[in-house]
């Protein structure tokens, strides 16, 4: 969420290797009275269906699936695609949906994404390796 202490990005801070939006109490505070559910945690069960649909999807859609890394209140993936990556995006966020609620892990209601998501575009070869350790190994245990 924008405004936490950990950082975010927005569309006007989103280019790979500068910074992001600094933490900002105020934008958070604005931010959370603008949800219409309460952020949500994936438990050990939720991010392992949550990984098996981001690959399935990748494999039916011919994604070039790069890096993966499902967190308890996010998701990375670096992918490769002849594609924006706004529906690439929308297609990782239905398939992880329909699986969490397919192994009765959400209920029919649950909406457990966010309304649009961080997407960057990766021109060089460097900012892809850089973005595959990011997602690796930079997002502690």
């Amino acid at each position: 969420m924008h405004g936490e202490e950990r950082g975010s990005i927005d569309r006007r801070h989103n280019i790979y290797g500068t910074p992001g939006l600094e933490p900002n109490r105020y934008r958070k505070q604005a931010e959370t009275r603008q949800l219409k559910h309460p952020p949500m945690l994936l438990k050990p069960a939720q991010r392992k269906a949550v990984e098996a649909a981001i690959r399935e999807a990748c494999d039916v859609r011919r994604f070039n699936l790069l890096a993966l890394n499902v967190r308890t209140n996010h998701v990375h993936a670096v992918i490769a695609a002849a594609r924006t990556p706004e529906p690439i995006l929308e297609a990782l966020k239905a398939y992880a949906t329909r699986k969490l609620r397919s192994e009765g892990l959400v209920s029919a209601t649950t909406k457990p994404w966010a309304r649009h998501g961080s997407t960057r575009y990766l021109w060089k070869e460097e900012q892809v390796t850089n973005a595959i350790a990011y997602t690796m190994y930079d997002q502690g245990e």
